[in-house]
């Protein structure tokens, strides 16, 4: 979480730096993601199988290499391939470690253990964005990802020597078929939601993409559903409450947690901050994420498991929303920082109890399998979020570019309006753009267009906190959620 957060200020300054496209910056944390969402799950079979202690140092080792990786990169290609790599890592160290809290604590030990990881990931997402504006504006963005190698190796050490292994004697072999067409069907549908902002949504690239990948999902499905040792147990989702916290989880991530990437861009190239202020103006977001998962372990005592997590989505697509309006209305940061502060504390209510709620409805001899459930879910959230929101601004970008270009009687075609809407999405229309940069105009119009985009993102993301809100007090079962009390 330290790392995806440091990188998420980073972004405007690579794509400077190696003169990236929209796509290559969505690609930088869209490739990280959808290796990690595509990999927790088999990560959650392996910890079962092989021992969640030394899954979780394998993991740490291969994060620590890729992070080096990232960090000599030179080129969008490569960083996007380290990235990736650190993505297989992250993915093996976060199944294995959520395996090794669902194994060592039961009852309500284990929602305070969880409410406690909530915290943690909490102060990482605060401490991220400012790090990584130090870090950018000081030494450059590459330490944004060398600086996980100390990082990686003292916690190396710290897991050698602190934690006993736990593994399930009857973990079954890996399921291959599963692993490959869930990991390529997943990644042929994010492929095919970034590279359309580029090729277009209409064309014949894009709509391949599409295909194969919901096919090769559907597959999945089948080949899931017929196998003796599935990856995944579908017999879950006939559950009404394990169906209902995915839908939480898939809203948290999809309008909440994706504001941690988000958010510092919008900053950065809307109203021009440099990493250092971005990251400190992310703090009316990221302090709540602190703050407010304090308040899930006394709610959790009196409240089910479905009024906080009804309660949490409803929080983040109010302070989405929130956003969107004070940005339409007047663009001013101090209104903008009230709904990010309502948006960040619906967050952090939600970074321990989804976890819960949803490892909860798994056997604890399957702690593994539901971590990576868990993780999978989540992610997979965050890689529909970059993607469909991605998606949203660079439509509603390109939608206020044209607008402010009728204004101004500028005669463009279409494909230089699309280009200049991408690059103005992508953060590098700079003051030495194009003809008319004495005076600013185009300068101004890409940032005017910018925001604007933004609006449509925000609603669309404040929309579906709302409709996951509703599907999950539609579905969780109060019954199944009530609190422990010993």
């Amino acid at each position: 979480m330290l790392d995806s957060n440091i990188v998420a200020v980073s972004l405007p300054a690579i794509a400077r730096d190696m003169h990236a496209a929209f796509s290559d910056i969505e690609w930088v944390v869209s490739a990280y993601v959808l290796s990690f969402a595509a990999m927790l799950l088999p990560a959650g079979s392996l910890a079962d199988g092989l021992g969640r202690r030394r899954i979780l140092l394998i993991g740490l080792a291969t994060f620590t290499v890729a992070s080096l990786l990232c960090g000599i990169a030179q080129s969008p290609a490569t960083l996007n391939w380290s990235r990736a790599l650190q993505g297989i890592g992250a993915a093996l160290q976060l199944s294995a470690a959520l395996g090794l809290l669902g194994h060592t604590f039961t009852g309500p030990e284990r929602g305070r253990a969880f409410a406690f990881w909530g915290v943690v990931v909490g102060a990482a997402v605060a401490i991220g964005p400012v790090l990584g504006g130090v870090i950018t504006s000081t030494v450059g963005w590459r330490w944004a990802f060398l600086v996980n190698v100390p990082i990686g190796a003292g916690l190396i050490a710290l897991g050698a020597t602190s934690l006993d292994e736990s593994r399930d004697p009857n973990a079954q072999h890996l399921d291959f078929p599963g692993i490959v067409l869930f990991a390529i069907g997943l990644f042929c549908l994010v492929w095919g939601a970034i590279e359309a902002n580029t090729v277009g949504w209409h064309s014949n690239p894009t709509c391949i993409r599409f295909c194969v990948g919901a096919a090769l999902i559907a597959l999945f499905v089948v080949v899931e559903r017929v196998r003796v040792a599935p990856m995944i147990d579908l017999a879950l989702f006939g559950r009404s409450t394990y169906l209902g916290s995915t839908f939480a989880m898939f809203g948290y991530a999809f309008a909440g947690q994706v504001m941690m990437t988000l958010l510092p861009f919008y900053l950065q190239s809307a109203h021009g901050l440099s990493p250092v202020m971005a990251g400190l103006a992310m703090m009316p977001f990221a302090i709540p994420l602190v703050f407010s998962p304090r308040l899930t372990a006394p709610l959790a005592r009196h409240w089910t498991g479905r009024a906080i997590l009804t309660l949490g989505l409803i929080v983040i697509g109010s302070g989405d929303i929130l956003s969107a309006a004070a940005l339409a209305w007047s663009g001013r940061y101090v209104m903008v920082a009230l709904g990010m502060a309502v948006a960040g504390a619906g967050t952090g209510l939600l970074n321990g109890e989804t976890t819960k709620v949803l490892i909860g409805a798994v056997p604890p001899e399957r702690a593994g399998m539901a971590g990576g459930l868990t993780g999978t879910t989540r992610f997979v959230g965050i890689v529909a979020g970059i993607s469909a929101l991605g998606a949203v601004l660079a439509a509603g970008t390109e939608h206020h570019v044209a607008s402010g270009l009728r204004a101004l009687g500028a005669q463009w075609t279409p494909s230089d309006v699309h280009a200049f809407a991408l690059r103005a999405a992508a953060g590098t229309v700079t003051p030495a753009s194009g003809a008319a940069s004495a005076s600013g105009t185009f300068e101004s119009l890409a940032r005017a267009s910018f925001t604007g985009g933004f609006v449509w993102l925000l609603l669309v993301a404040g929309a579906v906190a709302l409709v996951s809100a509703g599907l999950t007090y539609r579905y969780v079962r109060a019954d199944e959620t009530r609190p422990h009390h010993p």
